[in-house]
């Protein structure tokens, strides 16, 4: 974990960012999912899933130093005017600087996040998706837009319905099946979403369109 000095003096308040990449594409999970945007992947992550599919992003030193001045120009330039942040775990860093600038040029601001560091930013839309192994801290529940939980086992949809009893009424809901287990997991999910209609399934859907 990157202690709170460390990333004001390293990130000058924001106005780096520890960047893997950035891409336009279309959004492949959740609430949004089938709509276009521009996403910012940053690096940086101690929760260690099992099961990430970005393995590449944990370690925030080895990726580069990008400035956000540059982010927000690029993100500017696409027709879709939104932009995700996603990572590793953007939660981990100053992100005002990077909100503002976008909110300035009339671009709405989302962020998918574990919820396990304070909050910080103007966002539009909280894709709050919960780690066992590093909860969400409370300030999140009140805020999420939408809670988005990856579903292994039976555990997991127990630890999505424990974190759903927390959020605030108008939050959306979403299973999402784990993509290596998709076969073997998606039936429950299924009939467990019948029978609990509150719940809707979110599917990874860029990674059958073969796209970022």
């Amino acid at each position: 974990m990157i202690i709170e000095q460390e990333v004001k003096d390293i990130f000058q308040n924001g106005r780096l960012l520890p960047v893997i990449e950035e891409f336009y594409t279309i959004q492949g999970e959740g609430f949004h999912s089938g709509r276009p945007a521009y996403f910012i992947r940053v690096g940086g992550c101690d929760i260690g899933c099992s099961w990430c599919d970005t393995k590449y992003s944990w370690t925030y030193n080895v990726h580069r130093l990008a400035d956000v001045r540059d982010i927000i120009e690029k993100a500017n330039n696409t027709p879709a005017r939104a932009v995700v942040v996603t990572g590793g775990e953007p939660s981990q860093y100053p992100l005002d600087y990077l909100t503002s600038g976008l909110k300035s040029n009339g671009i709405a601001t989302f962020i998918e996040t574990s919820g396990a560091f304070p909050l910080t930013g103007i966002w539009d839309w909280i894709c709050l998706s919960p780690k066992m192994q590093n909860p969400p801290l409370r300030e999140y529940f009140s805020k999420a837009s939408e809670l988005k939980v990856i579903i292994q086992n039976y555990e997991d949809i127990l630890w999505a319905e424990e974190n759903a009893a927390k959020v605030n009424e108008l939050c959306r809901l979403y299973l999402q099946p784990e993509w290596s287990k998709l076969r073997a997991i998606l039936p429950s999910i299924v009939e467990y979403v019948k029978l609990h209609p509150s719940w809707s399934i979110s599917m990874q859907a860029h990674k059958f369109m073969n796209i970022p």
